[in-house]
């Protein structure tokens, strides 16, 4: 049956125009994106099946082109409307970070974060530069490594610091694991990384360890 000939109640667009967005599952949204499905397949039935085949949003967001043509009736258009859609996204939440205190705003900073380098498939290691009154200064992707580590020189980072002027940071790395607990090495790091940055009167003010669905605070931890 196609969508159409569904009660209008169950309609994801009309669903999201009566009830609003956040009232339909992943699917349904989904399924607005692609608008249409193929012969004999709705869009919401394709929907639930992208995320079955993918697992999740996020995973289906980080796949590539080939993963992606590989998906019976998506292809190359449909492809560069997602990459475009989540660089929209990624764009205005770092938007509404910069404009806000980023420690009065964790949720943007981990969402930020997360689908920025949630799922990448190396370790990379991000320096949130801030003002005095935690404003964004930038955001700079300082190292990357491999799949399960990179080397981070705290000198670096306290370079880029006294470079933005900055008074405080915020660091983060991924684990491609897709386990969020921070290791030994990770709390050693940190501590390496507050020493250095005390020296020259910069405030290190978290560290995240960020997977696709988790960003874990060594703040929130007490751990700074």
């Amino acid at each position: 049956m196609s969508i159409c000939d569904w009660p209008a109640a169950e309609r994801p667009r009309e669903k999201l125009l009566a009830q609003g967005a956040g009232c339909l599952s992943d699917a349904e949204l989904l399924a607005i994106f692609l608008r249409t499905g193929i012969k004999g397949v709705s869009a919401v039935d394709m929907a639930r099946r992208l995320m079955t085949e993918f697992g999740s949003l996020s995973r289906l967001l980080s796949a590539d082109l080939a993963e992606f043509e590989r998906q019976h009736g998506l292809g190359v258009a449909k492809y560069t409307q997602l990459m475009a859609t989540k660089e929209l996204v990624r764009r205005a939440l770092a938007e509404e970070m910069k404009l806000a205190d980023a420690l009065s705003s964790p949720q943007a900073v981990r969402d930020f974060l997360r689908l920025t380098i949630g799922l990448r498939d190396v370790e990379v290691f991000v320096v949130i530069f801030l003002t005095a009154q935690n404003r964004v200064l930038a955001v700079e992707e300082v190292f990357s490594g491999t799949l399960s580590e990179t080397r981070v020189y705290p000198r670096e980072v306290v370079r880029r610091a006294l470079a933005h002027n900055a008074a405080g940071v915020i660091v983060a790395h991924n684990h491609p694991s897709g386990v969020a607990e921070p290791s030994s090495a990770d709390r050693a790091l940190t501590d390496t990384l507050k020493a250095a940055l005390q020296l020259v009167d910069v405030r290190l003010l978290d560290h995240f360890v960020i997977t696709g669905s988790h960003a874990e605070s060594f703040a929130e931890r007490g751990w700074l």
